[in-house]
Parts: structure tokens; C-alpha cells; sequence
């Protein structure tokens, strides 16, 4: 029986640190790899396999510090609109039409100028676009909000939601409206930021007053 047991974590731990080497997010990659290296050091204390132990402890502790290190830092986020078509978002929604059409399907970028549109800068480098239709009643309904693989740890929405209300209230935004999220994760990560669900004629909508 303990045979066995050890068997199944052991393979659960390769299978953790297998699929932690396929993240792109850092973040993420720490927390997996850590617990796959957690695994590994129990399976080698059942199966006396103490250099097995020794080395997964030396990774789980570089994981540690990573993830303090990555915690701790703090790191400069800034707001920039743009007119609407300029050359550099052509060719970042160009870079990235794939992964967007997996949160915004059938996305078409047309720019108009009645639009709030901008980026959030993570250290200078481009980490979120953000494109919403005002409509005259304070309602912006959201045609793209799009963050890089690289930057979904929640900073993002959370410099957009709630640090940066202000700079939205300031263009007569009252409520932030998404028509539809297929995307679950996007749900998610809505939810997160105290978005509300409202059903009408059987489609979800995510609202949230500003």
C-alpha cells in the first residue's frame, strides 16, 4: 500500500513540474514547480531516496525565493492613451490577434475616436490595451481589454478597476459593461473585481458601477 502511495506521488510530482515548464507566467511557474518539488522530496522520504530529497529541497527553496522576490517587488504601472491608429497598437494587436480572439472572438480593431482607449505600461513595456464604447449614459461597454500572457497576475485589472477609477470617471464612465465573456478564465478574473452578473434574454453580462 505505501508502495503504491508513494507511486502516485511520484508521478504527481512529474506531472507538476512537467506542466509547470509549459507556463509562460512566472508566477505561476514558481507556485507549480514548487508544489511538483514538494511532491518529489515526500516521495523520496518514502522511498529512502535522500539525494532525491536533497535536490528537490535546494529547488523548492530557489522556487521560495523567487516567489518572495516576486511578491515584494514593486513595479511602476502607467496609463497612456493613444489617438487610434497608430502604427505600434497595429502591430501589437497584430502580435497577439490569436491569443485576443481567445478572450475577444472575432475582435476587429476600428478605431474611433469617440472611444476611451489606452495602454498599461508594466516598466515601460506595453502589458494591456483597453478600448471601450461611451455610450451617452455613462455606460462603457467594453470592446477589448486585453493583458499579455506575461502580466495575468490580477496588477493589471486591478490598476484599471480600482487605482485608476478616477481617470475613468473623469470621461463620464458611471459602469463598465461586458456584452458577453465566453472566455471562463476572463469570468474569473471579473469576478475577482467585484463585477456583477446580470442575465438578460439568456446571455451574461458583467457589470460594474465605477
Amino acid at each position: 500500500m505505501l508502495h503504491q502511495t508513494a507511486v502516485i506521488i511520484g508521478y504527481l510530482a512529474s506531472v507538476l513540474l512537467g506542466i509547470s515548464l509549459m507556463m509562460n507566467d512566472d508566477l505561476k511557474f514558481r507556485w507549480v514547480n514548487a508544489f511538483g518539488c514538494l511532491f518529489f522530496i515526500i516521495y523520496g522520504f518514502m522511498i529512502s531516496a535522500f539525494p532525491i530529497v536533497l535536490t528537490n529541497a535546494f529547488l523548492l527553496l530557489i522556487n521560495v525565493y523567487y516567489l518572495v522576490k516576486i511578491y515584494r517587488t514593486t513595479e511602476d504601472l502607467e496609463l497612456m492613451e493613444f489617438k487610434g491608429d497608430e502604427k505600434l497598437i497595429h502591430k501589437f494587436l497584430g502580435f497577439y490577434k490569436k491569443d485576443i480572439h481567445h478572450f475577444f472572438p472575432g475582435y476587429v480593431y476600428e478605431p474611433n475616436e469617440k472611444n476611451i482607449r489606452f495602454v498599461v505600461l508594466r516598466d515601460l513595456v506595453i502589458a494591456n490595451i483597453f478600448i471601450a464604447e461611451l455610450k451617452e449614459d455613462g455606460t462603457a461597454v467594453i470592446k477589448l481589454n486585453y493583458t499579455v500572457p506575461k502580466y495575468r497576475d490580477y496588477k493589471i485589472s486591478a490598476f484599471i478597476f480600482n487605482k485608476e477609477n478616477k481617470f475613468l470617471s473623469e470621461k463620464g464612465v458611471k459602469r463598465i459593461v461586458y456584452e458577453s465573456v465566453a472566455n471562463k478564465k476572463y469570468q474569473k478574473l471579473l469576478k475577482k473585481m467585484n463585477f456583477k452578473i446580470i442575465t438578460t434574454n439568456g446571455t451574461n453580462h458583467f457589470i460594474r458601477e465605477i
